[in-house]
């Protein structure tokens, strides 16, 4: 397992810790929602509020995780075959243990628990299909493996955006991001017709070049710890009273991952983070444990939705109770999990830390 060292910036692995949790929250409400059946008799009740605020609270998991990766890594002078060498690995080797290894635990508990039954079939290929779909991310419960699909087509794209941005000033940056910002709202609130391939990179593309932008920019809005807060709260009731305001002819609305509220809450998160001083240096038992999930959060991605998904077919009772036991299974019981094995010299290059 990698150490933390002195070269990690701390406000760094703090957003990364708060980008899994928001994952995983997003994911545990989401769970509970589909519980409640999205109904509007029991959205209109506290839980169901809940689940709408959190729905859309909690969605800047992905955005802070893409930020975080132009932060560290644009503007910087690399060679090109040793960042695919090192980067794609990292990325690709766990994703594809976790595959095999759920593709087993789907297998397995299907056959051996008698109400579980994601598999129905027990041939050769019937197995290789299943694994081949958590690969492509419909096998149940690898639906979230798509981020990593993104996230390689985002480290392939990484050398171009690298080179322009060594090559341009700060004033090109923010026309760049001023743009993506129009297109954002074209497609994320206007609800233009954009091409689903055409979104996939560009929308992505922004949340990174933005996160390099915030890193170094050094306009006061975006180093001043009030504006930001401003950026969290302020976008986070908006679309808590739209989504309210619209739930009786959409039953529950949910603003999509790229949108401007939720984009600007991200930018709210990652300014905080990077201009509060009592966030940057907290108690060191505190540094410690942020810092291990910040190393954790990508094994920690990759498992804790499969782990949600078997402990909802075995463990339901009531709204509290689930998002407890949901909530400790996805978050703390998958970064125990994370941490312990990378703490096996064997595996520790295929659980997802860095």
């Amino acid at each position: 397992m990698q150490s933390t060292n002195s070269k990690r910036i701390f406000y760094f692995d703090a957003i990364r810790a708060v980008a899994i949790l928001c994952v995983v929250l997003l994911h545990v409400t989401g769970h509970l929602g589909e519980i409640m059946n999205y109904n509007i008799s029991t959205i209109h009740s506290a839980d169901g509020l809940f689940v709408m605020f959190a729905g859309n609270f909690f969605r800047i998991g992905i955005a802070l995780f893409l930020m975080l990766s132009g932060a560290l890594l644009l503007g910087r002078d690399w060679d090109i075959k040793s960042f695919f060498y090192k980067r794609i690995p990292r990325i690709a080797k766990p994703f594809i243990f976790w595959s095999l290894v759920f593709s087993i635990i789907l297998i397995s508990s299907s056959y051996l628990i008698p109400n579980i039954n994601f598999v129905t079939q027990f041939g050769v290929l019937d197995m290789i299909k299943v694994f081949i779909d958590t690969l492509i991310c419909v096998a149940p419960g690898s639906e979230v493996y798509w981020f990593f699909w993104m996230m390689l087509a985002m480290y392939l794209l990484m050398p171009i955006l690298n080179r322009w941005i060594n090559g341009t000033d700060m004033r090109k940056v923010e026309c760049f991001l001023i743009v993506w910002a129009l297109y954002i709202i074209a497609a994320y609130s206007l609800m233009l017709p954009v091409p689903e391939i055409l979104s996939f990179f560009i929308s992505p593309v922004g949340f990174v070049v933005l996160g390099y932008y915030l890193r170094y920019c050094e306009r006061k809005t975006f180093n001043n710890s009030i504006i930001a807060s401003i950026l969290i709260v302020v976008p986070s009731i908006l679309m808590f009273i739209y989504s309210y305001g619209i739930m009786g002819t959409e039953m529950m609305f949910v603003f999509h991952r790229y949108s401007i509220p939720v984009m600007m809450e991200a930018i709210g998160v990652f300014c905080l983070f990077k201009t509060t001083p009592s966030l940057n240096n907290p108690r060191n038992q505190v540094k410690s444990v942020v810092s291990s999930v910040a190393v954790c959060s990508y094994g920690m991605y990759l498992i804790h939705s499969q782990m949600i998904m078997v402990t909802r077919r075995i463990f339901h009772m009531n709204f509290a109770f689930d998002f407890i036991v949901f909530f400790i299974v996805g978050f703390i019981l998958s970064w125990l999990v994370i941490y312990v094995l990378a703490k096996i010299p064997i595996i520790d290059d295929y659980i997802g830390v860095k």
